[in-house]
């Protein structure tokens, strides 16, 4: 089973899954390019909906290479919003793990968000934050 495959299985469980298991998936997809990133996206944790979510994060918008809004979160009505408590970001294409890939680079944190391609409409996504261990995933599907 590719890891496309084994990752499409583990989102579709909703169950949830270790970094020490999503890290080498990780590692054999392709990367997303910083273009193909451009639009709304709605995402998930790994966390199989145990860890509480307190702003009902939504997921990312990618306006422009120089304008992202990296935390959409949904009120209870269904409205889709900016939080803005983090600021903006810009995306970027950097090195990390020997391919260059979208990088989500975050205006007020010592934060990156890594994208590889799972499919054209999916991604993986890899939070990298300052003093702590690389382990934080998320996945991303395209709005139509």
């Amino acid at each position: 089973m590719s890891a496309q495959e084994k990752l499409l299985a583990i989102i579709r469980s909703g169950e949830a899954c270790p970094a020490d298991i999503l890290m080498p998936l990780f590692e054999q997809l392709e990367p997303a390019s910083a273009e193909s990133m451009i639009g709304t996206w709605h995402g998930g944790k790994f966390d199989g909906g145990k860890e509480p979510d307190p702003i009902h994060w939504y997921g990312k918008r990618f306006v422009s290479r120089t304008h992202v809004e990296p935390m959409l979160c949904q009120k209870e009505d269904g409205t889709v919003y900016a939080w803005d408590k983090w600021g903006a970001a810009q995306l970027r294409e950097v090195v990390f793990g020997g391919k260059v890939q979208a990088c989500l680079i975050y205006d007020k944190l010592p934060m990156m968000d890594y994208f590889r391609k799972v499919t054209d409409n999916l991604v993986i996504g890899l939070g990298d934050i300052k003093g702590r261990p690389t382990e934080f995933f998320f996945w991303l599907e395209r709005e139509k």
